[in-house]
């Protein structure tokens, strides 16, 4: 376990809580590596009715993962295939969990942040909470799960939108588009958070296994897994992705030449 993944038990609430704040919450492998067995924790305590995941401090949810580790950790296809591995261990665990999940979000909710809090149930955010992907600025490939979580959220339209033009969105934006469930001004985002946890504490734990069991199993849909994840490879084999990397850690705007 690590020190920047929190687990606490506050009655029928399990919290999550990246804990990062100096990156603005960025998740590290070592983050991801201790996601599934918080997790698991959870799901073997039957006090618990509902997991919140939260980021520690004001500025962010989880801003992303930690791009200041890609150049040891991503930088070769074994690298790759690795990080690639422990990430979907992770996020596996999070969409398989028979516990309803809420992402409560404050600030940046960015790029792998924003497939994170997709993968939860509810998403309650607080009126300064930003959202966005911002792979196109780094050349990153974006795997068919994570699309496919977010055409499944909010459509294909808006999912063109936030992957081409790279942006950020406010909070309004994202709940027009559906990708959050509420907006609440800054103060009132835990206690609104508590609502819903406190609703959903007394329910029937075996009804909402089933719910969540049944809309998993019906929204499954067929895509040519093998073709997408040679389009993904083809942007982690790229001279741009090799671009994308050093610009960040030098700090200034990439140019891509698209090969």
């Amino acid at each position: 376990m690590t020190d920047k993944i929190l687990a606490k038990k506050d009655g029928a609430i399990g919290w999550l809580v990246f804990n990062n704040p100096d990156r603005r919450n960025a998740v590290s492998l070592e983050m991801w590596e201790a996601i599934p067995k918080v997790l698991e924790g959870f799901g073997a305590d039957g006090a618990i009715r509902v997991v919140v995941l939260a980021g520690a401090g004001d500025k962010a949810f989880v801003s992303g993962a930690d791009i200041s580790q890609f150049e040891k950790e991503r930088s070769s296809a074994e690298a790759v295939a690795h990080y690639d591995a422990v990430g979907e261990k992770a996020q596996t665990a999070l969409k398989m969990c028979d516990k309803p999940v809420i992402a409560m979000i404050r600030g940046y909710c960015i790029g792998g942040g924003l497939n994170i809090a997709n993968l939860c149930d509810l998403r309650i955010a607080a009126d300064d909470a930003r959202f966005g992907i911002p792979a196109a600025k780094m050349g990153l490939g974006y795997r068919a799960a994570s699309m496919k979580h977010l055409v499944d959220i909010v459509g294909a339209a808006y999912a063109r939108e936030i992957m081409i033009t790279a942006r950020q969105f406010s909070a309004e934006e994202a709940l027009r588009m559906g990708l959050v469930h509420k907006v609440v001004p800054v103060p009132e985002l835990e206690a609104a958070t508590r609502q819903y946890c406190d609703m959903i504490a007394a329910n029937a734990p075996l009804t909402m296994r089933a719910a969540k069991r049944i809309i998993r199993e019906v929204s499954v849909a067929d895509y040519d897994a093998e073709a997408c994840q040679a389009w993904v490879k083809e942007c982690f084999d790229s001279e741009d992705y090799r671009e994308g990397r050093r610009a960040f850690m030098e700090k200034r705007k990439p140019v891509f030449k698209g090969k």
